[in-house]
């Protein structure tokens, strides 16, 4: 029995990858830009690990990519908007309300995913959201903070 959150066709899978796709570039941009504009002594760690990051949303984006082209649909090639803003706290706490959404809409793809029987898919989707809640430990920790609860 499916629910809502579950019940999916693989042409909208594909759809709503493709929305996940938007949100990587996204994150490639806002990475690459942040990690080059923050300034002070407190964010230069933060600047490093920024520029790990926008590497590992290409990746991630790759393999949606690839995943959309599987379910017979072509990727995107439009970034969902990116804040931009003259105090790094505003960046990074920009980037944290990305990570948190994207980990959210991962979380939901895993469970549409498997309810088609799309365990490949799934288990490409899992190891982005191991990088994914990294990122998030990383933002959190830059701003002083814990990491937040994301919930579903």
């Amino acid at each position: 029995m499916q629910d809502k959150s579950t019940a999916i066709t693989r042409e909208k899978l594909a759809a709503l990858l493709n929305e996940d796709l938007s949100r990587e570039y996204q994150a490639i941009i806002a990475y690459t830009v942040y990690s080059q504009v923050l300034k002070g002594a407190q964010y230069m760690s933060i600047a490093d690990q920024l520029q790990i990051h926008a590497g590992e949303e290409l990746k991630h984006a790759l393999t949606i990519a690839r995943q959309i082209d599987y379910l017979g649909a072509m990727p995107n090639a439009t970034p969902r908007p990116v804040k931009l803003s003259d105090k790094a706290e505003d960046m990074l706490r920009a980037d944290l309300q990305n990570e948190i959404d994207t980990i959210r809409n991962y979380r939901t793809r895993v469970r549409q995913c498997e309810s088609l029987g799309e365990f490949a898919i799934a288990e490409h989707i899992r190891e982005i959201l191991l990088d994914e809640q990294d990122h998030l430990i990383d933002l959190a920790t830059a701003l002083g903070e814990d990491a937040p609860a994301v919930g579903d």
